[in-house]
């Protein structure tokens, strides 16, 4: 598996995630602690949601657009599999 891979993008990732929810949370009228601990929570929550299906994915050898970690199947793939 491209752990390392994975690793720089969920890094890149975490921060981002973090800041758009802090935002939202800061712009409902939350207090910046509390907001900041709703998003360091579901960064990590969402964070896990997607690095679990995409390993399992990945296990499975399922391609993914979003992901890019196996080839496209090409068109004779799909001709065959129908």
């Amino acid at each position: 598996m491209p752990i390392k891979k994975w690793l720089g993008q969920y890094a890149i990732a975490l921060p981002v995630l973090c800041v758009i929810f802090t935002l939202t949370q800061y712009l409902k009228g939350h207090a910046i602690d509390d907001a900041i601990e709703f998003a360091v929570f579901w960064a990590i929550v969402t964070l896990m949601i997607f690095a679990l299906t995409r390993a399992y994915n990945f296990h499975r050898n399922r391609y993914c657009a979003l992901c890019n970690d196996i080839p496209a199947p090409s068109q004779t793939d799909h001709s065959e599999e129908k």
